[in-house]
């Protein structure tokens, strides 16, 4: 094999790598549509409920009853969330909640929901 071809594998399995830790499904995490996440949301009493957007995005409108720890800043007030309850986390889209998701899973947290599509399904969903 010439280093052309070594080079073309090595770049093919980064670019895999990088698809599949970005999209793979992370233990522990549910992934939920609008609908099914607002329902958990109003029959799970024990929670709490996460925007891990940034501040200036919370301010132009948030889910009631959420808490702002953006993910930038998630490592740093980790001790903010109970253990004990579950976490849903929710962002504009989805895929930062879900990459909160991860490294709340890594700090073991075990009752974690995400919103599929972010707040921006959530709020599609309430205009209907």
């Amino acid at each position: 094999m010439d280093s052309s071809t070594i080079i073309n594998i090595l770049a093919v399995l980064a670019i895999a790598w990088f698809f599949y830790s970005r999209f793979a499904p992370t233990k522990g995490l549910k992934n939920l549509n609008a609908e099914s996440f607002s329902g958990e949301l109003k029959k799970n009493s024990n929670q709490v409920l996460i925007d891990v957007r940034e501040p200036g995005e919370f301010r132009s409108g948030s889910i009631p009853g959420s808490i702002n720890i953006p993910l930038s800043q998630l490592k740093n007030r980790i001790v903010e969330i109970p253990k004990d309850k579950a976490v849903f986390l929710y962002c504009r889209s989805g895929m930062r909640s879900k990459q909160a998701g991860k490294i709340l899973s890594k700090a073991g947290f075990s009752d974690l929901v995400n919103l599929q599509g972010g707040i921006m399904s959530y709020q599609g969903k309430l205009k209907k």
